[in-house]
């Protein structure tokens, strides 16, 4: 092009000046032809279920698109002009022309101010867009990845494919060609710019990656890396939007390949001949250090990347068993001392675990037929039980959780869901009341084996974690259980109680007073409004009268525009 471009340009120089215009209208359009195509965009109308009609979208992709091993774009769907504050500092143009340099194909949907646009009621478009784009067709695309696309909301970004443990071949022992450990990665998504740090949240895939092999060579870059994004297994087999909603809350979040780098239904101690062994599950140490390198990473590059460095666990089925690792205070050396920034704090400030498998002792009080692969395999991984005790103890998080400083644990699981899950949970959530760690439970969200996806139960788990990561406000349709803003000086006794607790604040000035009293899951269960004096001020709640469980609650009292919150133990 550049050689017929001069030869052109030679040929107009001789031409006569009254043919001027016409020449620098040639040779301006031969520039342009010079030029690489940036990217192509078409628009048009997409049905939100959140809004109730038609929004406009623009898909424009790259000009040198990335894309996944069955040829498809990695796209990202960008949620624009919400009812939420933005935490990203960038304008929605800079981000999105990031985003398309980096090689996404990006749709965006703008919302126009829309209300209802805040969590939760924005799950329910996330939900369908994970949905359309599995099911092969998204605002006029048919060649979005099923493998590779995000949803992000206005002012976040991603970092992809970020390395946080080299993996060990013969953990696993499959494929047997496969000997040279792997680099396990995880995806972040962060408030690009950030206006103010925001905690995250981190999910362990249900869908494993591991390597394969054609019959002559081991492909390290094909189908089966990478895939903790698979939409089919992860996210939209499951309506999950749990995630991909959190910045609504105010969180970022991350999402990290599953411990086990290996198919599903195989895997084998070294030395074994039972190539089922691992079949149904992970193992320990590896798949502790797996998971306490994947915090350790996060809350290392977070500083960069707008995070204030706390964190929340999020898992379901065996990515709950896999991110119930990072919830126990305990200390063990050959978890600790693996994988990446060593010394940095692998400590988590929250999780939400569905069902999963937390005590591998316990998989033999149950004759469900679920559970017969566990009672089968395990033995073969570490023998008996009975004369290996201590191994089999080792091997889930159960053993892990030993003083109050062990995470709080919102736990969540359907009734009809297997039973030894159920009994898993509360079989956990039992020692960790015991140990005086803050617990919730929510059932009967769904049916069977299924995630919180409707509003109400995900307010409940995003109420959680506001809770304990203390997210900046970004306006949400979630009414928080507490703020920041202690400036109402208050006291509880006696606390732990079992009948009563007396309130104990002062008061500059008369006014309006409103006491109420909430469960963890952010739902007032008491609330009473009196006029009262300047001065000392006390009052009495009688919380066996209420019937309540034992369990967590918080009392927060509002007085001429002060606001006092404080935890109260009720040990029945």
């Amino acid at each position: 092009m550049t050689h017929d471009l001069h030869t052109h340009l030679h040929h107009f120089s001789v031409i006569s000046t009254r043919h001027f215009h016409v020449v620098r209208f040639m040779m301006v359009g031969l520039l342009l032809l010079a030029l690489p195509v940036t990217s192509r965009a078409s628009t048009g109308n997409w049905a939100s279920t959140v809004t109730g009609g038609n929004i406009v979208y623009t898909s424009t992709d790259p000009s040198t698109p990335v894309k996944d091993f069955t040829g498809k774009y990695l796209t990202v769907v960008y949620l624009e002009n919400l009812g939420i504050r933005k935490i990203g500092g960038n304008t929605n143009a800079t981000d999105v022309a990031w985003l398309l340099s980096k090689g996404y194909r990006v749709i965006e949907l703008n919302y126009a101010g829309n209300a209802n646009t805040v969590s939760p009621a924005i799950n329910a478009d996330i939900i369908a867009i994970n949905k359309a784009i599995y099911n092969g067709s998204f605002c006029g695309s048919t060649t979005c990845s099923q493998y590779r696309s995000y949803v992000l909301f206005e002012g976040y970004r991603i970092s992809r494919d970020v390395s946080y443990f080299k993996d060990d071949p013969t953990v696993y022992n499959y494929l047997t060609q496969y000997t040279v450990g792997d680099s396990l990665h995880m995806d972040i998504v962060y408030p690009a710019n950030a206006s103010l740090p925001v905690p995250v949240v981190l999910s362990f895939s249900y869908s494993n990656s591991y390597p394969s092999y054609d019959g002559t060579l081991l492909k390290l870059t094909d189908a089966n890396k990478d895939q903790r994004f698979n939409l089919g297994n992860t996210l939209a087999g499951f309506n999950d939007s749990f995630l991909e909603g959190a910045p609504a809350n105010g969180i970022a979040w991350a999402i990290a390949d599953h411990p086990k780098y290996c198919p599903w239904g195989n895997g084998k101690p070294l030395n074994s001949t039972n190539n089922k062994a691992y079949a149904s599950y992970e193992t320990n140490p590896d798949a502790a250090q797996k998971v306490k390198s994947a915090v350790r990473t996060l809350r290392n590059l977070g500083a960069g990347l707008g995070l204030s460095g706390k964190i929340g666990i999020y898992g379901f089925s065996r990515g709950s068993t896999a991110g119930s690792m990072a919830v126990g205070d305990r200390t063990v050396a050959n978890f600790e001392n693996a994988g990446l920034y060593i010394g940095t704090s692998d400590a988590v400030q929250v999780a939400a675990l569905g069902s999963g498998v937390f005590d591998y002792t316990r998989i033999f009080n149950t004759a469900e037929s679920d559970v017969g692969a566990l009672t089968t395999n395990c033995p073969s991984a570490w023998g008996a039980m009975a004369s290996n005790l201590a191994l089999w103890q080792s091997e889930g998080s159960y053993n892990l959780a030993q003083t109050n400083a062990s995470a709080p644990v919102i736990f969540f699981y359907n009734t009809d869901d297997a039973l030894y899950y159920q009994d898993q949970i509360k079989h956990f959530k039992a020692k960790l009341d015991s140990l005086g760690v803050p617990t919730s439970t929510i059932t009967n969200y769904g049916t069977g084996h299924a995630v919180p996806q409707t509003s109400a139960p995900l307010a409940t788990v995003y109420n959680f974690f506001n809770t304990y990561l203390t997210p900046p406000n970004v306006t949400t349709g979630i009414e928080p259980v507490q703020s920041s803003l202690l400036e109402l000086q208050l006291a509880l006794f006696p606390n732990p109680t079992t009948d009563q607790v007396q309130l104990t604040f002062s008061l500059p000035e008369s006014g309006n007073t409103l006491i109420s009293l909430y469960n963890l899951s952010g739902i007032v269960i008491y609330k009473a409004e009196k006029q009262s004096n300047a001065g000392q001020q006390v009052e009495t709640l009688h919380l066996a009268e209420l019937n309540l469980p034992k369990g967590i609650y918080f009392v927060k009292v509002i007085s001429n525009g002060m606001q006092g919150i404080k935890k109260v133990v009720y040990s029945k």
